[in-house]
């Protein structure tokens, strides 16, 4: 599988280039935003076999000519949804929300543990990056991912990214049944060590905001086995 790293720092390019390979990934590296775009689209745009398109993108976020940002937003926009693991040196819940929110899949920030950055990778590939709907319609409640805006019955319902993921791949499971588990295995990254406990909160602020107030219940607890989305959307 080919992996394109973006990376403008020559030697921590050749560093990941020589980790990945180890681990079977064949590696393909750009060093500049310009250059990263083009052959993300270039893979993309192929048309044959998925061998020949990129299995994730490990894209730094400061980049000359055109910033991660930037580059993770051009390919959204043109429905490429290739994984994409965003690295940058800033550190914090804003910076996170920033890559997360231009359509960035997970996020590590650097110093980084490569042993983390592998297992990241790893489970980017195995999620894959399936075409993604440009609208999600259950009833009356509407998502778009690639700008997370939602609405209920044509109001605008505010969300964090956070909440907009646990949203998202729920309304993508719309129907059944999905656990806790499956929830923080996707929509958290691999050094999360917390419990999946975490998944109520977030899903007790789904119904204050997409169901309370508009007197539904698209949001059901299945005892024992996890949390359902109706396909009509309550």
């Amino acid at each position: 599988m080919r992996i394109l790293v973006v990376e403008d720092d020559a030697r921590l390019r050749e560093l990941l280039r020589e980790g990945l390979e180890e681990e079977g990934f064949t590696v393909e590296e750009a060093g500049d935003g310009r250059s990263g775009l083009t052959m993300a689209l270039a893979a993309a745009d192929t048309g044959n076999a998925t061998d020949t398109e990129y299995a994730a993108v490990v894209l730094d976020v400061m980049l000359p000519g055109m910033s991660g940002y930037q580059v993770c937003s051009r390919l959204r926009e043109a429905g490429v949804w290739t994984p994409i693991l965003m690295l940058t040196a800033k550190d914090g819940e804003y910076d996170e929300a920033d890559g997360l929110d231009v359509g960035a899949d997970d996020y590590l920030t650097k110093p980084f543990s490569y042993v983390v950055l592998i297992a990241r990778v790893r489970a980017l590939v195995r999620r894959g990056g399936l075409d993604r709907p440009e609208v999600l319609e259950l009833g009356d409640l509407r998502l778009e991912p690639a700008a997370l805006a939602c609405s209920r019955g044509g109001e605008n319902v505010t969300l964090t990214a956070k909440e907009f993921a646990v949203l998202e791949f729920l309304a993508r499971r719309a129907g059944q049944v999905v656990s806790k588990s499956e929830i923080v295995r996707t929509v958290w990254d691999t050094a999360y060590d917390g419990g999946a406990n975490l998944v109520e909160v977030y899903i007790r602020a789904l119904r204050r905001k997409i169901d309370v107030p508009y007197g539904r219940t698209a949001i059901r607890t299945i005892r024992g086995a996890g949390y359902l989305l109706a396909r009509d959307g309550g």
